[in-house]
């Protein structure tokens, strides 16, 4: 499912407009983003957990090259589902 199909999803199963659908989606998708930055967890009960990991600084290879490159450390989203969701898929 992409982001129009999930558009029209939502429109349809709420009952409003595709404009609505797009403002509702985009604004749940801005304020996880939001929160994850200030390194807070969004947690969505029956639904799962989206949270910040942390990978550390490693050694790498350019694979046209085959140089050694530094990888930095970096923060990363992750997310681990809730039970209702593990449950609904088995």
């Amino acid at each position: 499912m992409n982001k129009a199909e999930m558009i029209e999803y939502i429109a349809k199963s709420a009952d409003i407009s595709k404009a609505a659908a797009q403002r509702a989606l985009d604004a749940t998708v801005a304020s996880i983003k939001t929160s994850l930055k200030k390194g807070n967890e969004v947690t969505l009960v029956g639904f799962g957990t989206f949270y910040v990991g942390k990978r550390a600084a490693r050694a790498g290879r350019n694979p046209r090259t085959g140089d050694a490159i530094k990888i930095s450390a970096a923060r990363v989203p992750k997310f681990r589902p809730g039970k209702a969701l593990r449950d609904a898929l088995n």
